[in-house]
């Protein structure tokens, strides 16, 4: 998966939201306290389960007039989170945020950042439950998504307040899980912020992916889309846009250890840029050792050397 760019105007909307919000809570230090800004916003938090719909039912029974669909199908809001499986949704008309009981404690800061997103932004209220065939269309749904991402990500690293520190800090996999345990965020989401932030001048990339090692690769391994999460940053996406993720993995996998947990290697590795120039990344990759079943993750960094003529001759 790669990120999804919003238009910067629509930035500069969400900045201002976001803004607000935080000067509202004294623009506080890291890490911030997301039960903070549902007090200060009055939105009310519930979980549900899809096992147990009664939650949703009651949800469902409490909607006033406003959502047609709803109103038409009390039952369609049920139907719609049991079959695709939501992990989350914000329902403007109650100032409610629903998150299934069953997401895992790390990730209810990100996801509940991103349902905050929703409830401040106003274009996004008559959308969220689906009421025209333009709202329920694939690309509206992921440019609202977008969106409401880019808006979690600036709340929960307090805006310009996380660039400044990560700036500050060699660009390692160590700065990474510094930067983890200040802001006391994910370090899925703070590779791909960090990534995001310190790349815009410079070409950076990071990488999400089962173990590189083909020892230990999962059986459902599919080497044709061998990444969770390929976060290419600006100055990345605009001069090495040819760069494929199943060539980067390969060439993390032709150094990776098979080391259980812990750093599985780093090398120079070369990456061609759309003019057809070879350049030299840095790249070092770490591996999270998850409980069983889930079979853990590989962060991977790759961070800009320079041209690779220029390398070699010194």
């Amino acid at each position: 998966m790669k990120s999804h760019r919003i238009n910067p105007r629509t930035a500069v909307a969400i900045d201002a939201q976001i803004e607000k919000v935080l000067r509202g809570l004294g623009n506080p230090d890291p890490p911030l306290r997301i039960e903070h800004v549902r007090e200060l916003l009055r939105l009310d938090r519930r979980f549900y389960s899809t096992r147990d719909t009664s939650a949703l039912r009651e949800t469902v029974s409490r909607i006033r007039v406003g959502f047609r669909q709803i109103i038409e199908r009390p039952m369609l809001l049920v139907e719609a989170v049991v079959k695709a499986e939501l992990k989350a949704l914000y329902l403007p008309d109650q100032k409610r945020i629903l998150m299934d009981a069953s997401l895992p404690l790390l990730k209810h800061r990100w996801v509940e950042a991103h349902e905050i997103t929703h409830s401040l932004l106003d274009w996004h209220h008559e959308m969220m439950l689906g009421d025209t065939a333009q709202e329920l269309t694939p690309g509206c749904h992921e440019h609202l998504e977008g969106e409401a991402n880019y808006g979690a990500g600036r709340l929960i690293f307090l805006r310009d307040r996380f660039a400044a520190e990560a700036l500050d800090l060699p660009l390692t996999l160590d700065s990474i899980t510094k930067l983890k345990r200040d802001f006391q965020n994910t370090i899925s989401s703070t590779l791909w912020r960090f990534v995001e932030t310190v790349g815009i001048q410079l070409p950076v990339v990071g990488l999400m992916t089962p173990h590189p090692h083909p020892a230990r690769r999962p059986a459902n391994f599919d080497p044709i889309h061998p990444c969770r999460h390929f976060i290419q940053s600006p100055a990345f996406e605009a001069r090495f846009s040819q760069v494929t993720e199943t060539s980067v993995f390969d060439a993390i996998a032709a150094y990776c250890g098979s080391q259980s947990g812990g750093p599985l290697g780093a090398a120079n590795v070369i990456l061609c840029d759309d003019n057809g120039n070879d350049h030299v990344f840095g790249f070092e990759t770490f591996f999270l050792r998850h409980k069983p079943p889930s079979p853990g993750e590989a962060l991977t960094l790759g961070v800009y050397r320079g041209p690779r003529r220029l390398m070699v001759a010194a």
